[in-house]
């Protein structure tokens, strides 16, 4: 089981194997590969760092426990009708973004994301709600 807190469902969204270093990156393509195989993989709603957070780098401004950074993961559980500790298929969790979802509000609700300006994150919705799931990431 994957532990996931919201506003990483929607990185992974958009996720196109970048990240903040190396091992970062690989344990994020490790998880985006799973899910996107194995829709059926299940993960755990939970409240603070996550399996991605835990590869998050030490030479770098750790900002997993950050007020805004909780807020972003609160509205996220919210509008997929989820409640933290909630365990579900990865393939429920795209059900719930094809209802409950648009592109455009990937805009709002992570309006101050660096990651956000890249674009991914509004593709990664589209297809999601287009069910064609993840997009491939080339692993390195």
């Amino acid at each position: 089981m994957i532990k996931l807190r919201g506003h990483h469902i929607f990185c992974l969204l958009g996720y196109r194997g970048m990240g903040y270093s190396e091992e970062y990156v690989a344990n994020m393509t490790e998880i985006h590969t799973l899910l996107r195989e194995q829709p059926d993989t299940l993960i755990q709603i939970i409240k603070g760092p996550d399996h991605l957070c835990a590869k998050f780098p030490d030479d770098q401004p750790y900002h997993c426990e950050d007020k805004g950074i909780f807020s972003r993961d609160k509205e996220i559980v919210k509008r997929l009708g989820l409640k933290y500790s909630d365990v579900l298929p990865w393939r429920e969790v795209e059900r719930r973004i094809r209802v409950n979802v648009e592109a455009s509000d990937i805009a709002v609700v992570c309006e101050s994301c660096s990651w956000r300006s890249y674009g991914f994150c509004e593709q990664g919705v589209e297809r999601v709600i287009e069910a064609q799931g993840l997009l491939e990431v080339e692993q390195k």
